[in-house]
């Protein structure tokens, strides 16, 4: 299985204004400020329209610091306060074997030993120790699986999140009122 790559990604959104001359705060999606500072062109919708030209894009605070061509007062700036920023697909470096969390959503969840489908991969969470895989069952349940190697043996755009669980992250049944 597949997904269709998106053409355009969120890559952050706008904070707020910064100082008097039109620049904004945006928080980074990439994954550092840095790869969020090399794009070029953004956009404010996940089609490719709204256009807005990077002059200026420079690490701030674990954020970013970024003015836009035609963007030259607070209150030009202020308008794109809240905004998603998206960037072509082509703008991001992606290193080889590595895959985009966009490109995840969506994979099939599936035991690596004996291929058993758990479910839908449906949010990538950033947590302190791990990232937090959510597991959409076909029951509609939601499990958070911790992204390391004792429980994440591959992702593969074909064949999906292959895990080995321990018992009780995805068993049926048992006992929820005994406690």
């Amino acid at each position: 299985m597949t997904n269709t790559p998106a053409p355009f990604l969120e890559c952050g959104k706008v904070l707020n204004t910064h100082g008097v001359r039109g620049a904004v705060k945006a928080e980074c999606w990439c994954d550092s400020p840095a790869v969020f500072c090399r794009i070029g062109e953004m956009f404010l919708t996940s089609d490719g329209r709204g256009a807005l030209t990077v002059v200026s894009a420079s690490p701030y605070k674990g954020m970013a610091l970024v003015t836009f061509a035609g963007i030259s007062s607070p209150e030009e700036a202020l308008r794109l306060k809240g905004k998603t920023l998206f960037c072509r697909r082509e703008a991001i470096p992606v290193a080889p074997g590595a895959m985009l969390l966009a490109d995840m959503i969506g994979l099939p969840v599936r035991d690596a030993r004996d291929g058993r489908l758990y479910g839908t991969l449906t949010d990538v969470t950033d947590a302190p120790a791990s990232a937090l895989y959510t597991v959409t069952t076909p029951d509609g349940k939601e499990v958070l699986l911790p992204a390391v190697p004792a429980f994440v043996s591959r992702v593969d755009s074909a064949e999906g999140v292959l895990v080995t669980p321990i018992p009780g992250f995805f068993d049926e049944g048992g006992d929820d009122d005994a406690l």
